[in-house]
């Protein structure tokens, strides 16, 4: 159980950072907007200012729709990874497709795939304890 709330706690945690990273980047793209705007003819000015509007109106379904899509381009990545075969299918079978997200199970795909991300971060990063591997496959210390 212990184990569960640190994961839990560790993906909140994550979680909170990359707000806060997505937060300082909106600041700074809207900075960069407010200084090239001027620069740019009447017209242009008003289809930017439109475009920011509509950006700034994001709707719950719009970004259910985002993640979902983020969330099958991430698992499509994930079955081209695979050791698929190369030799074509025989006749009558079909590829593996996707399974289909629900607002429920895309929850918990989401979950599950910021604590595959986490896991693969401390991999790359080398915090699991073990010695780093060059590129050929070798340990070094």
């Amino acid at each position: 159980m212990q184990r569960h709330y640190v994961m839990y706690y560790e993906m909140s945690y994550g979680l909170n950072i990359e707000m806060h990273k997505q937060a300082e980047i909106v600041k700074r793209l809207n900075g960069i907007c407010a200084q090239v705007l001027p620069y740019l003819s009447q017209e242009h000015q008003q289809q930017v200012l439109g475009a920011i509007e509509r950006a700034k109106q994001v709707t719950a379904p719009e970004l259910n729709s985002i993640i979902r899509q983020q969330l099958q381009a991430h698992q499509l990545s994930q079955l081209q990874a695979l050791a698929l075969p190369l030799t074509p299918l025989p006749v009558g079978l079909q590829p593996p497709s996707l399974p289909a997200v629900s607002a429920g199970t895309g929850l918990l795909s989401l979950s599950a795939l910021g604590s595959q991300a986490h896991l693969s971060k401390e991999d790359k990063n080398g915090h699991d304890g073990d010695a780093h591997q060059d590129d050929d496959g070798d340990k070094s210390d």
